[in-house]
């Protein structure tokens, strides 16, 4: 976890550092909040002192501690910085060097990242002086997080409003990733697969489940980060691709069989995290039609993806996902044996804070020489890094 320094410039965006706040502090990271004095103008400091527990800094001539010369202290202790929102007034100050409120003369004084979250009329920031000194900053080493497009407070619905606080935390977690991770993983070739797999009844009807896809696609995105060349197999679903790995969508049971085994052999390490049918039924041609009677469905058993790569693999290490509800280790050691996999992640989906829809996730991974490691509730993204640390870790030492 980080010691982030968030500084709150003057826009009516600055509501959406209280968010961005509570969601850094439930994360793990330790937050301190400074303000400069037009951003009190739009909300006052209790919020972030309530939800940070560290005392908001808002004067630069506040010296209450004798000990220490306060924004440079502060500047020493961040690992990071974030400006969100960041004003076209405070862009334009750092630009050309000017120190003259809590936030400017703190980020001045600092040798650390700086993430920057701009937020303004669309006007102002495509105006040629603002994309100048943005520009400035990025050849200083600054980083832009880029502002979305939507509805303004001016009314207009323009690029300029600031990015929502989980897609700053995911700018911070890739570079936390990549910072941390220094490509561990490069040079190795990793498929993931992920979300639901649909079963055709007829024309309009199906059978699938609630796998959302998130914690595969979360893995896929950690691995990428960390240099693997990944291959990513997924379900239908409505969650950005991330990019730099190859994707392949699939739909049913049988073309994920096929999409997996056919690239087997050239990986290093398979995760499958997909929920995949155990069950499939012949498809009816067209639409089927209601009936008075009761309608009887007959399944048949689809290919266990994970068995057959257990029983196939030569170098590849194998892991796969046991959703239970109940009597998770035993499920799961059980899985292990019977898959021939290298280990196990095991989850209790009965769990509704961690479960299929859930952003987060806590899972314990069994391994195939007898132990065992629990990873507590934390995001998705941040799971798949220590289920990847994990892998790495028992691989190493066999």
């Amino acid at each position: 976890m980080m010691k982030i320094l968030l500084c709150v410039t003057g826009g009516i965006a600055a509501y959406k550092a209280v968010d961005l706040t509570s969601k850094l502090v439930q994360s793990g990271h330790e937050v301190k909040v400074i303000m400069t004095p037009s951003a009190r103008e739009f909300i006052t400091p209790l919020p972030f002192q309530a939800l940070s527990r560290n005392e908001v800094h808002i004067d630069v001539f506040d010296e209450t501690n004798p000990a220490v010369i306060k924004h440079i202290d502060l500047a020493d202790w961040a690992d990071i910085n974030i400006i969100a929102p960041a004003t076209a007034s405070t862009i334009g100050k750092l630009a050309g060097g000017i120190a003259d409120n809590m936030v400017t003369t703190t980020l001045i004084a600092s040798v650390k990242p700086t993430f920057i979250a701009p937020a303004m009329n669309s006007n102002m920031y495509r105006h040629p002086a603002v994309q100048r000194n943005m520009q400035l900053l990025r050849e200083m080493g600054y980083h832009f997080i880029d502002p979305g497009r939507g509805f303004l407070a001016c009314g207009y619905i323009a690029e300029g409003r600031m990015a929502e606080p989980l897609e700053i935390i995911d700018v911070i977690l890739q570079f936390q990733a990549a910072e941390h991770y220094q490509h561990d993983f490069a040079g190795e070739k990793i498929l993931v697969t992920a979300g639901p797999t649909v079963e055709r009844i007829d024309a309009v009807r199906y059978l699938t489940n609630n796998s959302s896809g998130r914690m595969g696609y979360a893995l896929a995105e950690a691995a990428q980060l960390r240099g693997a060349d990944v291959t990513l197999i997924s379900g239908r679903l409505e969650i950005d691709v991330p990019e730099g790995l190859t994707y392949v969508p699939v739909e049913s049971a049988a073309e994920m069989f096929e999409a997996v085994t056919s690239r087997m052999e050239e990986q290093d390490i398979i995760i499958k995290a997909a929920a995949v049918a155990d069950y499939t039924t012949e498809q009816i041609a067209g639409k089927m039609k209601k009936k008075d009677a009761d309608l009887t469905l007959t399944l048949s058993r689809t290919q266990d993806i994970l068995k057959y790569l257990g029983t196939h693999k030569t170098h590849q290490y194998l892991a796969g996902f046991a959703a239970e509800t109940d009597h998770v280790e035993m499920y799961a050691r059980g899985k292990l044996e019977k898959k021939n996999a290298d280990v196990i992640i095991a989850n209790n989906v009965g769990d509704k804070s961690i479960g299929f829809k859930s952003e987060d996730n806590a899972v314990e991974m069994f391994f195939k020489d007898g132990t065992s490691h629990v990873i507590p509730k934390m995001p998705k993204k941040e799971v798949a890094h220590e289920i990847l640390s994990q892998i790495k870790r028992d691989r190493h030492v066999r």
